[in-house]
């Protein structure tokens, strides 16, 4: 540490900060969509519908069950053959592209079951009220339980956003520049590894410290209101 030269650091910000933007990208983009194809995954759970209940449940439970990194290195491999196939012709997505659709695909498992739960924990009442107003089920859904289910679970959303936006760091493994990949991308070329993944750990404790507190003042603010 006493040859610890943060001039290394400020020399190449500008390149961990676009690694950093790109972190933030994956996370924006996954919980969005996990969180829209999850709620219709919780819903799909829920039904009465055989066939939607055992391909949800499927869907869920092997997501849940594999590594994540071994997911992202599936899709990065396996999606452009697919695409050729429709298409007839290649179909290179690229590592950056790939993570988009691959945390999106995986996270929407967790927060499946995250809404699942908040739809659950909805008084059977509510329905009740819904329909006693002429509401059809899906107008019940979306106008009365899905609302209170998303602000009951809005606090354990957010915290699987923070382990989602710590979890993008894997994509490393497909060659994806993201903020951890460019450190290491830096690392490799100046031999600097405990100025890199020093400032990496740092700047990943400040955002996580502080979403982590943001998410429990939050959760007081919601036990208050109920």
């Amino acid at each position: 540490m006493n040859d610890f030269d943060f001039g290394v650091v400020t020399a190449n910000w500008q390149f961990l900060a676009e690694g950093l933007r790109y972190t933030l990208q994956v996370t924006v983009v996954a919980m969005i969509g996990g969180i829209i194809l999850g709620t219709l995954l919780a819903l799909m759970r829920l039904s009465s519908i055989k066939p939607l209940q055992l391909f949800a449940s499927a869907y869920v439970n092997f997501f849940r069950s594999v590594p994540l990194v071994q997911v992202i290195l599936a899709f990065y491999l396996i999606l452009p053959m697919v695409l050729q196939l429709f298409t007839g012709q290649p179909m290179p997505i690229g590592a950056a592209n790939s993570a988009y659709f691959t945390f999106t695909v995986f996270e929407a498992a967790y927060y499946s079951e995250i809404m699942r739960s908040g739809i659950q924990s909805v008084a059977r009442g509510q329905i009740a009220a819904g329909s006693a107003l002429g509401f059809t089920y899906g107008q019940t859904m979306r106008l009365v339980v899905l609302p209170q289910a998303f602000r009951n679970m809005l606090p354990v959303l957010l915290t699987q956003t923070i382990v989602l936006f710590q979890d993008v760091s894997l994509v490393y493994a497909i060659g994806a520049t993201d903020f951890f990949g460019a450190a290491d991308k830096i690392t490799q070329r100046d031999l600097r590894p405990v100025e890199m993944y020093t400032t990496v750990a740092v700047v990943y404790f400040i955002i996580c410290f502080t979403l982590s507190r943001l998410v429990k003042r939050l959760q007081a603010r919601i036990a208050i209101i109920r």
